[in-house]
């Protein structure tokens, strides 16, 4: 992951592990990522668009995730949560980045920070959601 927009997507995790995990007002937690030096290279406007998308849309995106889940989203762990709601922040809002890059890019997040092997469990996930989401271009219209 080494594109301006997959470093957003991995500060971007960070930043909604933290809101989620503190409850720290997303604007405060917003600055103080872009004031990061890890920000330099990430795509600053993208990661704040997903930050603040998925904390905005957060009842309808847990909507979407709750139905092609086998447990509780109580249940799920807070790492894998995260990827779950950028990734599905993505696949609802950013039509223009392809379904697969999408899952890879989730898949990459859950592997570098989940639990060991969560990212098989997100990979399920998130396929269940691109059939779902992207009805027209997983080709399940």
């Amino acid at each position: 992951m080494s594109s301006a927009r997959s470093r957003a997507r991995r500060l971007a995790l960070q930043a909604l592990y933290e809101w989620q995990m503190s409850g720290t007002a997303v604007g405060e937690i917003n600055s103080r990522f872009l004031a990061s030096p890890e920000s330099n290279k990430a795509d600053r406007v993208y990661f704040s668009e997903l930050l603040l998308g998925v904390v905005n849309h957060l009842t309808d995106l847990d909507a979407q995730i709750t139905p092609v889940l086998s447990r509780p989203l109580d249940e799920v762990d807070m790492v894998e949560k995260a990827v779950l709601r950028l990734s599905a922040y993505e696949l609802q809002h950013r039509l223009d980045i392809p379904y697969k890059v999408v899952i890879n890019e989730g898949v990459e997040l859950a592997k570098t920070f989940g639990a060991d092997k969560g990212h098989r469990f997100v990979n399920g996930i998130l396929d269940k959601l691109a059939v779902k989401l992207r009805k027209v271009e997983t080709g399940s219209a």
